[in-house]
């Protein structure tokens, strides 16, 4: 085969590939293949949970380092927030197995929470300046505890369990704080949590048309 006749080829098939490729894009099933062309839930659903998991994990490293400074117990937060299932005797609890599930379930309520933080700070302030992003973010922080403390454990755990040890064993500030680096950590995480659809497909394309070979044929 001649080299004109190779090139010639090679421009065939290309221009059959490029066919084929606008055919299954403009068909349904093309449409709804990988990557997807349209907001993608998923990706920002497991972002947000993996953002509120980090978010609880540091707040409540910043609770474990700063405890001892104020006379209290490391895990005094930990006891204190399991008096939601166990009452009162959680707050002698000594068992590091109980304290364990107790910062397990901590972690796996910020997930939940981070799912909500995630996409309401993506819907309504995704374009907005770090600024603005910066004093909504905290303020929502801020409200996640009011409404965590005062709207629903204020009465729900003396309904439960006959007490009131969480919204009268943490102080105010030290909830504020906890909330705050929450949040703040969400808000570092949103920076990284753009996906563009496009990439995949752009990549995928040839950027240029690839020459046919310079040495000569033995035909």
């Amino acid at each position: 085969m001649q080299g004109r006749d190779r090139e010639e080829k090679i421009q065939e098939h290309l221009e059959a590939i490029r066919r084929l490729e606008a055919e299954a894009a403009a068909s349904p099933e093309g449409r709804a293949a990988w990557p997807p062309d349209r907001f993608y839930l998923v990706w920002h659903l497991v972002f947000g949970m993996m953002l509120g998991s980090l978010g609880a994990v540091v707040s409540l490293a910043a609770n474990f380092i700063g405890a001892p400074l104020f006379g209290e117990q490391p895990m005094q937060l930990i006891r204190v927030y399991l008096t939601f299932p166990m009452g009162e005797q959680a707050l002698s609890a000594q068992w590091g197995p109980l304290l364990a599930v107790g910062s397990l379930l901590y972690i796996v309520t910020g997930a939940i929470y981070g799912i909500v933080f995630h996409l309401l700070m993506l819907w309504f302030f995704g374009d907005a300046d770090p600024k603005k992003r910066f004093v909504v973010g905290s303020l929502f922080g801020l409200a996640l505890w009011i409404v965590n403390f005062y709207a629903i454990l204020s009465w729900l755990q003396p309904m439960l369990q006959g007490g009131n040890w969480i919204v009268r064993l943490v102080p105010p500030w030290v909830a504020a704080l906890t909330h705050l680096a929450f949040a703040w950590t969400m808000l570092l995480g949103l920076r990284f949590s753009e996906f563009d659809p496009r990439v995949g497909s752009r990549r995928r394309r040839p950027e240029s048309t690839p020459q046919p070979s310079a040495e000569p044929s033995k035909n």
